[in-house]
């Protein structure tokens, strides 16, 4: 039976682990890199480079011509002079056609960390049934390791979340054997019928809140709106299929 692993923050990412066996790794930052890097992809990116800290993002803008990529990005929910700020409201107008580089504190840290599993899949509320739908189809060979980016070392409630509505979306279809930490977020999210609340009650929910970023926080609750299936391959997230049925 195809077993179940959840990491609650990115600092539990043990890379030469990652690296053995056959591992099927699924990176969650719900606030808001994933949701930020899946909305991106849906509203029309050609691709997604996420990296560890903004030298990297600027070293990687070099590469391209001026209007060809958006450069964005945040560190301890803070901008960073000359980028974007990573909300998918303010990408979607102008990312059509081009490269996104993506800067953030946990989401693309924990991206950069898992790179070495045989596959790496982005996940968010957005697009979770159709992740689920992809990975089920797992061969028992393989682990899936759910991995909560967290904040700053910190429990994320809204990640903790984010792998318990993930984890309700493989077991509907499927059996495998969870772990502790997989069952409580799993057992966590059948008790909260209100996404949009969770999400506002956690840290960085109440501080894009008090920006009034909640039209950030209103995109970030919304479940299964996208069937697209972000892929993380050779340092860029591309879409490796749109999920039907």
């Amino acid at each position: 039976m195809t077993k179940i692993h959840l990491l609650m923050k990115k600092e539990d990412i043990q890379e030469d682990k990652i690296a053995e066996g056959n591992k099927i790794a699924v990176v969650l930052d719900i606030l808001l890199a994933t949701t930020t890097i899946v909305s991106a992809l849906k509203d029309g990116a050609k691709e997604v480079i996420p990296v560890l800290h903004s030298n990297d993002a600027l070293e990687q803008a070099k590469l391209f011509k001026q209007g060809e990529y958006v450069l964005a990005g945040e560190l301890d929910a803070k901008p960073i002079d000359g980028f974007v700020y990573p909300s998918p409201t303010l990408i979607r107008d102008s990312i059509n056609g081009k490269t996104l580089i993506l800067s953030t504190t946990n989401g693309t840290v924990a991206l950069r960390k898992s790179s070495s599993a045989d596959k790496v899949y982005i996940a968010s509320l957005l697009n979770n049934p159709a992740v689920a739908g992809v990975i089920q189809k797992v061969i028992e060979e393989h682990t899936i390791l759910i991995i909560c980016s967290g904040n700053s070392g910190e429990t994320s409630l809204e990640d903790f979340y984010g792998a318990g509505h993930l984890i309700d979306c493989l077991v509907k279809n499927n059996e495998y054997e969870l772990t502790d930490a997989a069952k409580a977020a799993w057992y966590f999210y059948l008790g909260q019928e209100d996404a949009y609340k969770i999400l506002l009650d956690s840290y960085v929910g109440s501080l894009l809140d008090k920006y009034d970023q909640q039209a950030d926080l209103k995109i970030a609750a919304s479940k299964g709106i996208t069937s697209i299936i972000p892929i993380l391959q050779n340092g860029k997230v591309v879409v490796e299929t749109i999920y039907s049925v």
